[in-house]
């Protein structure tokens, strides 16, 4: 699997330094590489084109909203 990266860039490039802020990240990102994993495995052993699988996963991550700029009304 991918390790986290060794820096969490803001938006403005500065490196977040919040202990807690990296401990949530670092979790996060521990558990979604596990959750991608599981479900890419299963899918590989139901029979799904590995191609067509992979491309799901990357067009899941292209359909991500950002929350700070998604309309709520």
């Amino acid at each position: 699997m991918i390790s986290p990266p060794a820096r969490w860039p803001q938006s403005d490039g500065t490196p977040i330094a919040c202990r807690e802020k990296l401990k949530v990240l670092e979790e996060n990102h521990a558990e979604l590489a596990q959750v991608l994993q599981d479900s890419f495995e299963d899918a590989m052993l139901m029979g799904v084109d590995e191609a067509v699988m992979r491309q799901l996963l990357i067009d899941m991550v292209g359909a991500l909203r950002n929350p700070k700029t998604v309309s709520h009304g």
